[in-house]
């Protein structure tokens, strides 16, 4: 069927979303180059306004921006796009002058901006820049690298947030200047549902938000599964503490989730879908409610789109938060209106889903790959990574990290790569710790693993898990033992409380954690016994828990104590036998200490105790009586002499 008997109005879809050949007529080539800003009449500034930017000022910059040029009267462009992955550089801020390279810069508060752009205005570097891109037949800015160049993103292999950072979010002309759109009308038009399925079977796409299930495999299921409807459903209900990698590619690329969800829901035999995202994201659903009515608009959703008899139907469903409504069964549970908990399985929502359709759900990473292996082919995604993880994997580095960002590698990267050559190490120049992988049902991985591999397998040998991504970095000052009472408290709070083993084991396992981090009270003469007994079941409880548990949730619950167990046990046997906490972190394990030459005998900390454990007379020495003192540091704190220590 040829393009003019489609009868697409939209000149953009008629000759770049049907065009394989990649040639176009003179006024298309005119309008992608103006799309693509390979040149430009005036002046464009870009301000990085994802969440990451907006926490570091990127409003207060972008409002003295246009300050500036209304009171210079300059005509300009002023752009708000996503985060490029560099959230320790914001708020950033890139400039392309006309005839000139699209030059970047580093932390630009909004007192900063005046003087940016009176010196980039006149030609002159400013202090802050930072990078360039390369363009060609521009201007190149002398003395400036080209982004190829700088170590974050040298070594960074960035498909799925490609376009992150660099394009408008709000423009769908813009995406499809970027070939946006050209996948999933080649595979509506070109290959059946069967061939699509096939093709991300070949590929080797396994899930990015979990345990890694071959995407192929589990579209196969769905397609084959005989029914009247068919469901696919987003999972963008990303909850994690320390996660941010699906926030930010909604904000700064929503047509390319659109586009993945197209396909799928085509390659499966769906009709509807749904992007599950929890509320806290108000701008990715901003930005993803914009893009879906421009699809609408441009026919890329709806009914018969691209007259090729293939509906599709996009609705975005809000949670209310729920760590367990990441887990799939209980997404679907709360998208039909009914309480967010897990359900047995099988049957598996492939064949028994929502409303009691088959149903596919896959997260957002793994969609936004789909675009690049259908408009690739799959040859191309198997040359990246190891024999058994395909592809590149987006990584949230936060933490005690140097550079904090969003980073996507080539399966197959080590640790050491990422965290050192990537991100510059452990900041302020303290020693590695661990680092923990996974989410809260994830683990604490120490120095040995820094040059692990990155991939499925590999993190499984370790007990660990790929999870969603969040790569949480920890230094020297960090209490390993304080960490794992910080996860399972996440995790027994999130419970559901529908099964017993999650329920009553994360409460165990969390009691048993806060009874370690504490000193033995008078009032139990058996609490060391308690304690040490306590700990010596904590492998025990784990077991139960993991084979017990009704859900992902719970059956993963105790990775963070057990991994931490396994590299970091000297700190638990510290903190049991001699009641110290190295990294000076527990409150009920520090020792304070009056230094009796240094007291003067002011009274205030005596007067601030809330439990009267410092005593003596006023302008003497005073102590504190170690059996009533709770570790709470008030008399530390409130000390004008440095007479108190802490130990």
């Amino acid at each position: 069927m040829s393009h003019e008997s489609r009868k697409i109005k939209n000149p953009l879809i008629s000759s770049v979303v049907l065009n394989e050949t990649n040639e176009y007529p003179r006024y298309i080539d005119d309008k992608l180059s103006q799309l693509r800003r390979l040149r430009v009449e005036k002046p464009i500034i870009y301000i990085g306004a994802g969440t990451c930017g907006i926490v570091a000022g990127a409003h207060k910059s972008a409002a003295a921006v246009r300050n500036y040029l209304n009171e210079f009267k300059i005509k300009a462009e002023v752009i708000e796009v996503g985060c490029i992955g560099l959230c320790s550089a914001e708020p950033l801020i890139d400039i392309q002058l006309p005839g000139k390279n699209r030059l970047a810069f580093s932390n630009i508060t909004h007192e900063k901006v005046f003087g940016l752009l009176d010196a980039v205005f006149n030609n002159t570097l400013h202090e802050a820049s930072l990078y360039q891109f390369k363009t060609d037949n521009l201007v190149t800015w002398e003395g400036v690298p080209f982004i190829s160049q700088i170590d974050f993103f040298s070594r960074q292999k960035r498909i799925v947030l490609k376009n992150c950072g660099i394009i408008d979010p709000l423009s769908i002309e813009e995406y499809i200047a970027y070939d946006g759109y050209k996948a999933f009308g080649k595979a509506i038009l070109n290959y059946t549902s069967a061939d699509i399925c096939q093709m991300i079977e070949l590929s080797g796409l396994r899930g990015r938000g979990g345990g890694g299930f071959p995407t192929g495999e589990k579209w196969n299921i769905a397609l084959n599964a005989q029914s009247d409807q068919k469901y696919l459903i987003c999972n963008a209900d990303e909850s994690d503490p320390g996660a941010f990698m699906d926030r930010a590619l909604i904000e700064g690329d929503p047509h390319k989730l659109i586009e993945g969800m197209a396909i799928a829901a085509y390659a499966i035999g769906a009709s509807q879908a749904f992007v599950y995202i929890r509320s806290e994201y108000k701008l990715a659903v901003k930005n993803l409610e914009n893009a879906i009515q421009q699809a609408r608009d441009m026919g890329l959703i709806g009914n018969n789109i691209l007259d090729s008899g293939f509906n599709f139907y996009l609705q975005i469903k809000i949670g209310a938060g729920a760590f367990v409504c990441g887990e799939e069964t209980a997404l679907i549970n709360s998208i039909e209106g009914k309480r967010g908990t897990p359900e047995p399985k099988p049957p598996y929502p492939a064949v028994k889903g929502l409303f009691g359709k088959p149903t596919i759900v896959n997260n957002v990473e793994t969609l936004a790959n789909v675009p690049s292996i259908v408009q690739n082919g799959p040859g191309w995604f198997t040359n990246m990574g190891t024999e058994t993880s395909k592809g590149t994997k987006v990584f949230a580095l936060s933490g005690k990290s140097l550079t904090t960002g969003l980073i996507e590698v080539e399966m197959g990267t080590t640790f050491r790569t990422l965290i050192y050559d990537i991100a510059g190490g452990v900041k302020d120049y303290k020693d590695f710790k661990a680092m923990q992988i996974g989410g809260p049902s994830g683990a604490c991985l120490d120095s040995s693993c820094l040059d692990i591999p990155i991939d499925y397998e590999n993190l499984e040998r370790e007990h660990a898990m790929m999870g969603s991504g969040g790569l949480v970095l920890m230094d020297e000052n960090t209490c390993m033992v304080d960490v794992s009472k910080f996860f399972m408290k996440f995790l027994q709070n999130e419970s559901c409380g529908k099964c017993i083993p999650c329920r009553e084991g994360t409460r165990r396992m969390l009691e048993i954690l806060e009874s370690i981090t504490k000193k033995p009270t008078d009032d139990d003469k058996h609490e060391s016994l308690e304690r040490f007994k306590g700990v010596m079941m904590l492998e025990e409880l784990a077991e139960v828990i993991q084979d017990t548990s009704l859900c992902g949730l719970g059956q993963t619950a105790p990775n963070p104590v057990i991994s931490t167990l396994r590299y970091f046990r000297d700190e638990f046997e510290e903190h049991i036998f001699d009641r110290q906490c190295r990294a000076n972190v527990c409150k009920g394990l520090k020792t304070f200490y009056i230094h009796t030459d240094k007291c003067t005998g002011c009274t205030i900390c005596s007067r601030k105790c809330p439990t009267s454990a410092i005593i003596g007379v006023q302008r003497n020495p005073h102590f504190i009586v170690q059996d009533k003192c709770i570790g709470c540091g008030i008399c530390y704190e409130a000390c004008k002499f440095n007479a108190i220590s802490v130990h």
